[in-house]
């Protein structure tokens, strides 16, 4: 094992080196690239740590490898080592007490996102060319954003995530970094077996407005530098704009069941449709997280960082009151977008409602950030549509993103589609 060093910027759990096999002949797609992973992933040889030293005292050794890792593997990319997460994958903040904050490169006095921390931090830091993570409520989206790279979470169940410790299986899904569109896309085309490029044919640009209206910065630039990037390519005709809180609440019945009890939609800066939306996520979300984890939580009592404690400890005392409906409501979700977006469309939306938050902020400050941050978040996670984040440069010395989100099993289309539009975005 590498030793680690102050130059890692604290991303990284322990390094090592796996070398793909190199007994084929051919040249392989993902050749001379390396990658880090996430430590939530089974690597052979190493123990999972899930976040937390009291997981990593209770778990052997994993005696094969996921199937994640093995596929970037096979194609030719070198693991560099294992990198550090939130506890439990239970945060979106990247701060672990035990293991440290990975540093953001970006905004050194700012959190990196979480929980896939280290992930993030290990590409923006160019300590590797991508690293893979997991995304259940954000743990994707929010790291790449913060740090001013490319993050993508893929269409739900189209990347294994068997050797992959869970959190809540109906939204965790196997995401992946890259500091450039090109290779986010080819690390895609290996994880998600994707064939040969088509051209981009786009249908429209959605632009969600009352989204972009959460910002706690100027929204208007953000639109525009998109917006503008989209015409250039494809014509201004192509550009819609939608309220989509009210498309949701129109057409999704079962948010009726979660709506009105939650007090942060009063607020004029929320949209009451997706704070309802996020709350049946984060109900489902406790709930198999309590069936995967609550056990040995009760057994172990663990060592567990502030905010994280808190809301592990809900999860597992929780009940399965609606349920069903949280079942429903993802069936429901995801016709009526398919409905609004169709083959060929996608939806823009902010990432995350502004820039990242300080490092130890407390966070009882954090909770309006957080309602807002999940009202967005959760769209793609309750309909289990692909979402990629888009670095967009620095506001305030800070970085910014947008994100883009299309129909279940379009991550080709939205690959494709990034990529198209980051030579818009940035003429050589």
């Amino acid at each position: 094992m590498a030793s680690l060093s102050v130059t890692d910027y604290g991303a990284f759990m322990e390094k090592f080196t796996l070398l793909p096999d190199t007994n084929s002949s051919q040249k392989l797609p993902l050749n001379g690239l390396t990658f880090s992973v996430k430590d939530i992933f089974d690597v052979e040889g190493y123990v999972t740590g899930f976040g937390n030293p009291g997981w990593a005292k209770t778990h052997s050794v994993s005696t094969s490898t996921a199937p994640a890792v093995m596929s970037v593997l096979n194609a030719g990319a070198t693991c560099v080592g294992k990198t550090v997460m939130d506890e439990m994958a239970y945060s979106i903040n990247g701060e672990n007490i035990h293991y440290g904050t990975p540093t953001n490169p970006c905004a050194p006095d700012r959190v990196p996102g979480g929980s896939s921390s280290g992930s993030a931090v290990a590409v923006a830091a160019n300590l590797a060319d991508f690293s893979l993570g997991t995304d259940t409520g954000g743990s994707v989206r929010v790291p790449a954003s913060y740090c001013g790279i490319f993050g993508f979470r893929p269409s739900h169940g189209i990347v294994s995530t068997a050797g992959v410790t869970p959190m809540a299986q109906s939204f965790d899904t196997v995401g992946w970094f890259a500091r450039d569109p090109v290779i986010l896309k080819q690390v895609g085309k290996i994880l998600l077996q994707l064939e040969d490029d088509n051209p981009v044919k786009l249908g429209q640009l959605i632009v969600a407005e009352d989204c972009f209206d959460l910002l706690n910065m100027p929204s208007h630039r953000l639109k525009e530098i998109l917006v503008g990037s989209v015409e250039k390519l494809y014509g201004s005709e192509k550009i819609q704009y939608t309220n989509l809180g009210s498309f949701v609440e129109a057409n999704v019945p079962s948010l009726k069941h979660f709506m009105g009890n939650n007090t942060t939609e009063k607020r004029g800066d929320n949209i009451p449709s997706l704070v309802a939306l996020s709350s049946a996520m984060r109900l489902l979300q406790r709930y198999e997280f309590k069936n995967n984890h609550g056990e040995w939580v009760r057994s172990v009592n663990p060592d567990l960082g502030p905010g994280i404690s808190e809301r592990v400890w809900e999860a597992v005392e929780s009940t399965d009151e609606n349920i069903e409906e949280c079942y429903t409501l993802k069936n429901e979700l995801r016709a009526a977008l398919g409905d609004l977006l169709g083959d060929f469309g996608i939806l823009a939306m902010p990432t995350v409602p502004g820039p990242p938050p300080k490092v130890k902020t407390e966070p009882s400050t954090l909770e309006n950030f957080r309602s807002k941050a999940f009202s967005l978040l959760s769209v793609a996670g309750v309909s289990g549509f692909c979402q990629v984040s888009i670095p967009l440069g620095m506001h305030d010395d800070l970085p910014i993103a947008v994100s883009l989100l299309a129909k279940h099993g379009s991550d080709g289309l939205l690959l494709t589609f990034v990529e198209a539009l980051h030579t818009s975005l940035n003429p050589h």
